[in-house]
């Protein structure tokens, strides 16, 4: 069972394999490129209407399977190259060196026989080798049509130079698969000065025209200028009398208008006066009414205030002050009742605290007694070498004590010495002599004489 899995597994690998071969072979091509399928024959239709066989085919844009043991596949651009022509001085017909420059469009023809023609010659050389042949071709033929034009007509009519140009490579192109779509003459010059100096006589006609044309047009502006100026100072001075005749007219009517204006102003000034102080008489009546009724308004507002006060007063002083009042007899009867409270706990505490601390007092003075007693009966049976025992286990410590107030210094400062000696020896010198009086010292509190103890000890020893 397992090998026919693996035998399973082998032939579907090497399908997939194979189909993944296979696709890899299908070669595809842009739209502006030519698919060249070597291997296989094929054939074309040549300009002449005849059947010509080939070795190999070919595809404009698009995709074709490519055999791998029998064929070969490589693309060809059939895309526009623009080509620049520059030619050095070249004689006219007239024999005037020009120096030219354009630029023509130029690529490979669509057609299966220029297709054909251009595998030939341009298969392995791409775009540049298109469009190096094409500058040398299109050189050559600029210069040729240059030579059968005048200068005159090369810079009049540079459309027909374009036609001569087109014809005259159409041909030589052709017969290598190309085509020239355009052709345009960009400039042209001449380092003679023909070019210039041919310019010129148009130059100053058109300038003279130009003077001429604009002083007919200054003669005329100025006619016309003076023709509307007459014009205008008659119809000023003619509408200068029609106003003032106007104004006269006016000014009568105005007065005549016055007159009556100011009658009529008078009396409704009079009348005006006369209202005015009936209404001033009106208007202090109602005047009146109005703060008499204000008055008793207030006086019913300022009663209302009144007793609006007094309830604010009672609900905001005098009734708080009575809880207020209540509260604090509470507080100092729950305080007193509290203080009382803590004061006999307090006596209480201490008694208890007097009575412990008597008893300690009693305890801890028994214990002392005792302790004495048994420290005397302990001396009692110590002998004399135990007392001079416990003297010398004393001795250290009160050496110590004795030598303590001199750590306490922080710095001593020596000035020379006596009797030859260093400063520093009669300091240790001193030191010395402390610690030499401290038997005497014992003995004198004590009774005991350490010397004689000591003497004694080692005459027993030796």
């Amino acid at each position: 069972m397992l090998t026919w899995i693996i035998i399973i597994a082998v032939v579907v690998l090497a399908v997939v394999g194979f189909i993944f071969w296979m696709t890899r072979q299908y070669r595809k091509a842009g739209p502006n490129e030519v698919l060249v399928i070597s291997g296989r024959k094929s054939s074309i239709v040549t300009p002449e209407g005849t059947q010509q066989e080939i070795g190999y085919r070919f595809r404009i844009g698009g995709g074709s399977f490519v055999n791998p043991f029998t064929e070969q596949a490589s693309t060809l651009p059939i895309e526009v190259v623009t080509v620049t022509i520059k030619t050095p001085e070249v004689l006219s017909k007239d024999g005037i060196p020009i120096l030219s420059e354009s630029s023509a469009q130029v690529k490979i023809d669509s057609n299966e026989y220029s297709i054909f023609l251009a595998t030939q010659n341009f298969m392995g050389g791409g775009t540049d080798a298109v469009r190096e042949v094409a500058q040398t071709v299109l050189e050559g033929k600029v210069r040729e049509t240059i030579g059968g034009m005048t200068v005159t007509e090369l810079y009049q009519d540079r459309h027909e130079f374009a036609n001569r140009v087109y014809n005259a490579v159409v041909r030589d192109l052709g017969s290598m698969g190309l085509v020239m779509i355009s052709f345009a003459l960009k400039d042209i010059a001449d380092t003679q000065g023909y070019l210039e100096a041919l310019a010129k006589p148009k130059i100053a006609a058109a300038k003279r025209d130009a003077v001429v044309k604009q002083a007919e047009y200054d003669r005329d502006a100025a006619i016309y200028a003076a023709q509307a100026n007459k014009e205008a100072e008659v119809a000023k001075l003619s509408a200068a009398a029609e106003v003032a005749g106007r104004n006269w007219k006016n000014e009568e009517l105005k007065a005549k208008s016055q007159i009556e204006v100011s009658k009529v102003r008078a009396q409704a000034d009079t009348a005006y006066e006369l209202e005015r102080f009936r209404l001033a008489q009106d208007v202090k009546q109602e005047e009146y009414k109005v703060k008499l009724i204000e008055t008793m308004e207030m006086a019913k507002v300022q009663t209302e205030e009144i007793k609006r006060k007094e309830k604010e007063l009672e609900a905001n002083i005098i009734k708080p002050a009575e809880a207020r009042k209540v509260q604090i007899i509470s507080e100092a009867e729950a305080e007193s009742f509290r203080l009382l409270k803590e004061s006999d706990a307090k006596a209480q505490v201490r008694a208890r605290d007097n009575e412990i601390e008597a008893e300690r007092i009693k305890m801890l003075g028994k214990s002392e007694a005792d302790a004495m007693i048994e420290k005397a009966k302990a001396y009692d049976q110590y002998n004399q070498a135990a007392m001079y025992q416990m003297v010398l286990d004393v001795l250290p410590e009160l050496t110590k004590n004795v030598a303590e107030p001199l750590s306490r210094i922080d710095k001593i400062t020596l000035i020379g010495g006596t009797d030859g000696k260093l400063g520093t020896s009669q300091l240790t010198g001193q030191i010395a002599d402390v610690l030499a009086q401290v038997p005497d010292l014992v003995k004198t509190l004590t009774g005991v004489d350490l010397s004689k103890y000591l003497k004694e000890k080692l005459a027993s020893e030796d």
